[in-house]
């Protein structure tokens, strides 16, 4: 017998982030606490660099690694490199946070990286066996990311909601899965499509409730409605740093899944499932954008708001097209720029308002903070789609492979939804900017722990690591509005790999 060759130098940056965690995890168990609070991020924050840096190595690498179970192309390498940028982003904002602290430095940022891993593997799966694999890498380590403030009430309800509806999730996903292998007798995505092109199994019963509960687990990661009801309370009760990570890696994750997956294996049943993910982004759009219009939590605004964006992808999906993947592509880099910035802010807030994530904590930060305020009103502006940002290059390069594709129909849900959105990330912009600004209230930042705070309650420094996060990627939201070019290159690159049409 011998067993599947590996291609070593392609699988590099999956082993870069998996053998960091080892190091991470071995390294938070040194009872110094330079070691634990100095020296354990930095090294997350390498094995992260290096897993970006092998990936650009491996650019313009295509290839079928350990027996076709993975597929290394410029698809996975690009997510690959969202997810390392929102990792690294991710670690600079928990750097002082609480988190990590209470459930252990080498614990917090080893399951950081693991879920990164779940994420590349899940982008990179053409097996239906490597898809099931992905999907539970990337969601155990976050079902404890969730509840790392172990003293805090919110958290640990926080995780408790996503364990007991991820398990849901999983299994519904494994059904999927398995109809989908009962149906056409191969788990590889290509044999999936060799049986499909032949067009005797299309309408099948099997195989479309096969493809249906697969596109409900999608939809579950990416929160998609009507399968979004837990993420505003999930992203609410998880730490602040963990919920950007997840509001940005799981649901770039969960479209690079969906893109190779519809694209490739179910491209010939495309007229099955396309007017059906069709609808789900026109209900997701409007759903989370008037979901979002009344919170005045911003971590809920920013979940309801991360609804209304995944719509907006999924527009991408559907379409079937390398114009819709390179849209999809475009629209997610420009979505991780525009969420890190936001969060950063959100954190800086917490930290030195003693309000928590409530949006009068933000109140005439315009004059006090205005290195704040930028890169907030960039990031809102960016995600209603304003023109000179990042966030409108998205949507027209989104509703162009929209109408190319024949869903003209979903642009202009698109631009409605865009209009909506207005309501409430100009409410955010007039907060920063039109109210004068409060006092910092340390009596309140003892009530936002909801219970047994782990650290005396009221004001302190966010931290240089978080204006820089906020700085670099509010940075990004305009220069890629301004420069669109270096991502339009990167992302046609991508669509050339898949081979879409």
């Amino acid at each position: 017998m011998k067993g599947p060759v590996i291609a070593w130098e392609a699988l590099s940056p999956f082993i870069a982030l998996l053998g960091g965690a080892v190091i991470v995890l071995l390294t938070g168990l040194l009872r110094s606490r330079f070691a634990r609070e100095v020296l354990v991020p930095v090294l997350a924050i390498a094995a992260f660099g290096a897993a970006l840096g092998l990936g650009v190595w491996q650019w313009g690498t295509d290839k079928s690694i350990i027996a076709g179970a993975l597929r290394v192309d410029q698809l996975t390498i690009a997510m690959t490199w969202i997810f390392c940028g929102t990792g690294i982003g991710t670690v600079l904002l928990s750097w002082r946070s609480l988190a990590p602290r209470e459930a252990a430095h080498g614990e917090y940022y080893a399951l950081l990286l693991t879920a990164s891993a779940g994420m590349m593997t899940l982008a990179g799966a053409q097996n239906l066996v490597t898809v099931f694999l992905g999907y539970e890498l990337l969601s155990i380590p976050l079902y404890v990311l969730c509840a790392t403030e172990m003293r805090r009430s919110g958290s640990l309800e926080s995780g408790l909601k996503y364990l007991i509806v991820g398990s849901v999730g999983s299994a519904t996903l494994l059904y999927g899965l398995a109809m989908l292998y009962g149906a056409t007798g191969s788990t590889d995505f290509s044999g999936i499509a060799d049986v499909l092109g032949e067009g005797e199994l299309l309408g099948d019963p099997l195989l479309l409730t096969g493809i249906a509960l697969v596109l409900v687990v999608i939809a579950f990661k990416a929160s998609i409605a009507p399968f979004h009801q837990w993420t505003p309370d999930v992203y609410e009760g998880a730490p602040t740093p963990v919920t950007a990570f997840m509001a940005v890696a799981t649901k770039a994750a969960a479209m690079a899944i969906a893109l190779r997956f519809f694209n490739t294996a179910l491209v010939d049943a495309h007229a099955d499932w396309a007017p059906a993910m069709a609808t789900l982004a026109a209900v997701t759009i409007i759903v989370g954008n008037i979901g979002a219009i009344g919170q005045s939590s911003i971590k809920r605004m920013l979940a309801w708001s991360s609804v209304a964006q995944a719509g907006y992808m999924l527009g991408g999906v559907v379409v079937s097209s390398r114009l819709g993947l390179e849209a999809t592509v475009f629209y997610l880099a420009a979505y991780m720029a525009m969420t890190l910035a936001a969060f950063a802010v959100v954190i800086a807030r917490e930290r030195e308002s003693g309000l928590g994530d409530d949006i009068a904590a933000l109140d005439g930060i315009g004059l006090t903070r205005p290195w704040l305020a930028w890169p907030m009103t960039l990031a809102m502006l960016g995600l209603a789609g304003i023109p000179a940002t990042a966030g409108f290059i998205g949507k027209v390069y989104l509703i162009e492979a929209l109408a190319d594709g024949g869903y003209t129909w979903l642009g202009v849900v698109i631009v409605v939804g865009s209009m909506i959105s207005l309501a409430y990330y100009l409410r955010v912009i007039a907060a920063m900017w039109m109210r004068p600004a409060r006092a910092p209230q340390p009596a309140l930042a003892g009530a936002a722990l909801d219970v047994m705070p782990a650290e005396p309650a009221g004001p302190r420094k966010a931290g240089f690591e978080v204006y820089g996060v906020a700085a670099v990627f509010g940075a990004a939201i305009l220069f890629l509005g301004v420069f669109p070019r270096p991502l339009f290159d990167l992302a046609e690159d991508v669509g050339r790999a898949l081979g879409l049409l």
